[in-house]
């Protein structure tokens, strides 16, 4: 039985999206872009054959990829408890220097640091899951421990 995929409803569409756009216009096109080259002959020597081919293989190991990941894929709206850190709360955290950012919990598939999006299993999500405004965590991370004070919990971007 394979594990779930913790994913919020936009982060299932990009994913779906991505699924569609690999079989509906890249497949098919490298499928006609190998054929035309098989068409030209002697295959062993033909090095559109040959990238058309590895570049097929590498679309269909992406395209089951991403089957697996929805059909394993639990879509989290977000927690009844408004008051405590679950999947798809953005939280403001401060530290030790008053230094204050945000980060959105989500799945590993969805994590983008630049976007401040955050596994829930990262060290950092880790530590914040189940916390309350006030509390203060403590973060392993490479370059030290940090402590960071919860400033704030909302769950208002799962809609986006």
């Amino acid at each position: 039985m394979s594990k779930s995929t913790y994913l919020t409803r936009p982060g299932a569409q990009k994913i779906a999206d991505e699924l569609n756009d690999l079989m509906t216009r890249q497949r098919p096109q490298i499928v006609q872009e190998v054929a035309d080259a098989a068409a030209q002959g002697d295959r062993s020597e033909n090095a559109e054959y040959i990238y058309g081919k590895k570049k097929l293989r590498e679309i269909d190991r992406r395209v089951r990829f991403l089957q697996k990941r929805l059909d394993s894929a639990v879509i989290v709206e977000g927690s009844q408890e408004r008051d405590a850190v679950y999947f798809g709360a953005t939280v403001e955290v401060e530290d030790e220097d008053g230094e204050r950012k945000s980060y959105m919990l989500v799945g590993p598939d969805e994590a983008d640091l630049e976007r401040r999006r955050i596994s829930f299993k990262s060290p950092l999500g880790r530590a914040l899951m189940k916390r309350k405004v006030g509390d203060v965590v403590e973060v392993r991370r490479p370059a030290g421990e940090v402590e960071l004070e919860i400033i704030s919990i909302h769950y208002d971007e799962l809609a986006e």
